[in-house]
């Protein structure tokens, strides 16, 4: 749904009478085939909210970067708040907030999802994982260049030139040398030497040290498990309250995450696991976390404090071509808008950061402390929903990796997820997906089609998880046991939503490894397949010419139609 970004710069240029205007004008239509008065109308019916991020205008629905969005228990009327048109993520991040308080949010959601009809919000709890902090001050100190000072694991001190560290092998993981950060790179020493107990350090970059303060040795990670007993308290607090995704902090390699796995197989938990890409040690591992994933987070900001501030980049980049390869969703996260914690508008390269993990391929787009804590959480959140749509207006759909898919090679869905995107792309036309598992509707994601994928549902489960996708618009819809019926039914609430239009093309695809009216035995294939003007029912063989109908036998069930000559009164 990338055409629905218009902003008001944009609209101003459209409607003066510069002869600029023109040549704006030719271009936007160019990159979305919209023209001016539509891009305005846009503009009105847009609207910033909290956690969301697709609209379903009156116009034609098309693809959009979805937005992950952290909320704290103080937020809850601010989610209220929400617009009827919006879906997105709701991100439980601080874990160190007691239970109850996370239990409001969740019961807000689901209570918000109950009455929403054509949009979902997900919830994705955060595990604190492995943390090294400073422990407790009865002031702030404030430390200066060549200063020196202590850091110890004896508990309790806290002193001028002294603190404790929560972490008891704190003193065997430093080396003398390394470069310890406080926060990511607030505060910064280097390691001059070290008692059984104690790290001496020198200060090399001073400010204000206050109390539990996140702490990094550049270059090294924590030789703690990812998941602690206090992440085993909040993961099974997930579990009860049904959450759609775990982003577990700190992973080091694949074994984490099948311990997991298994964890959630034996509670019969449908949930499904992000993983934080946010230590050293992960990157050697990348390939094999990432397989055993559903999903991976770019977390920028450990990752920064432990690596080189200039690997960064690449490395997001090199994480988002490897989740698009293997076909699994990816979060793009920390310090998109920091500015917005303070300030009401974003610095221009805030805004470029968000383009470039767009047009990079993300999926999501992930704030943190500008909705957690921020002063201007609707403003952030209109921001990154602005600058996603308007940047994804200018991306050629065909500009996909040469090895997209090769983690579905084995599954003959994946030829057909292929063969109906190309179809979409050389039609322009939305793709409508029935999935009771959600597999083919993630995989049409992945071919990244340039037609938003309605994809209908009979599982409220799968439709909040799709909300992870890009380009998906998950809908629940009880599917009868006639399939034509099903398929009506679909297109009839589709215009009734304003989601499709008179004479417009539409894909329908049906597949996967579960058959919902087919034999599990047979694909059929039908192109062309018209509806009669002004009904919403399909043709009589008898009633049209150029049909082709293929039947081929394959191990499971498979229909895909293109549908041509689509009319709605």
């Amino acid at each position: 749904m990338a055409q629905v970004a218009a902003t008001r710069l944009i609209n101003g240029a459209f409607a003066s009478n510069n002869p600029s205007s023109e040549s704006l004008q030719r271009k936007l239509k160019r990159f979305s085939g919209f023209t001016p008065n539509v891009l305005a109308q846009a503009e009105k019916k847009s609207c910033s909210c909290l956690g969301a991020v697709r609209v379903s205008s009156q116009i034609t629905a098309r693809r959009s970067t979805q937005e992950v969005v952290p909320v704290s228990p103080e937020d809850v009327p601010k989610v209220e708040e929400h617009d009827q048109n919006l879906q997105g993520i709701q991100h439980l991040g601080d874990t160190s907030v007691d239970h109850a308080s996370h239990q409001k949010v969740i019961d807000l959601v689901k209570e918000y999802n109950a009455q929403a009809k054509d949009n979902v919000i997900a919830t994705m709890l955060d595990t604190k994982g492995p943390e090294v902090r400073s422990g407790d001050l009865p002031q702030p100190i404030t430390l200066s260049s060549g200063q020196e000072f202590t850091f110890t694991i004896q508990r309790g001190v806290g002193t001028a030139d002294s603190v404790s560290v929560n972490y008891d092998d704190f003193v065997n993981d430093v080396e003398v040398g390394d470069m310890l950060l406080v926060d990511g790179g607030m505060m910064s020493f280097v390691v001059k030497s070290k008692t059984e107990d104690s790290v001496k350090c020198e200060v090399v970059d001073g400010g204000e040290l206050k109390s539990r303060r996140h702490l990094n040795v550049r270059g090294k990670s924590a030789t703690l498990p990812s998941i602690t007993d206090k992440d085993w308290d909040d993961i099974k607090f997930g579990v009860d309250n049904k959450v759609d995704f775990y982003a577990v902090s700190f992973v080091k390699d694949a074994a984490v995450v099948h311990e997991l796995k298994n964890y959630l197989k034996n509670c019969n938990a449908d949930i499904h696991v992000i993983v934080k890409i946010e230590s050293a040690d992960s990157i050697p591992n990348l390939h094999s976390i990432i397989t055993a994933s559903d999903g991976a987070m770019v977390a920028r900001g450990d990752l920064g404090a432990e690596l080189p501030i200039e690997e960064v980049p690449l490395l997001q980049e090199e994480i988002i071509r490897i989740c698009r390869c293997m076909g699994k969703a990816v979060i793009v996260a920390t310090n998109m808008l920091e500015s917005m914690i303070v300030h009401p508008t974003p610095t221009r390269a805030e805004v470029s950061d968000i383009a470039i993990a767009v047009r990079e391929g993300a999926d999501a787009v992930m704030l943190s402390g500008e909705t957690a804590h921020g002063k201007f959480p609707l403003k952030a959140v209109k921001v990154m929903h602005t600058v996603s749509l308007r940047t994804e207006a200018t991306i050629v759909s065909s500009q996909t990796p040469s090895n997209l898919g090769q983690a579905f090679k084995n599954h003959m869905s994946e030829m057909f997820a292929f063969h109906a995107t190309m179809m979409s792309n050389t039609l322009q036309t939305s793709i409508v997906v029935f999935t009771r598992t959600g597999f083919m509707a993630i995989l049409l994601s992945h071919y990244r089609p340039s037609g938003t994928i309605f994809a209908f549902t009979n599982e409220k489960r799968v439709q909040q998880r799709l909300a992870l996708y890009l380009g998906v618009c998950p809908i629940y819809m009880e599917f009868s046991n006639d399939a034509e019926e099903t398929f009506a039914n679909a297109l009839s609430l589709l215009q009734k939503q304003g989601m499709v239009k008179e004479g417009e093309q539409v894909a329908l695809v049906q597949s996967g490894r579960q058959p919902i009216w087919r034999f599990e035995s047979t694909h059929n294939i039908q192109c062309p397949f018209p509806f009669e003007r002004g009904k919403g029912h399909l043709l009589k063989e008898s009633e049209f010419n150029s049909t082709v109908i293929c039947e081929i036998s394959f191990p499971f069930s498979f229909v895909l139609r293109i549908i041509s000559n689509c009319f709605f009164d």
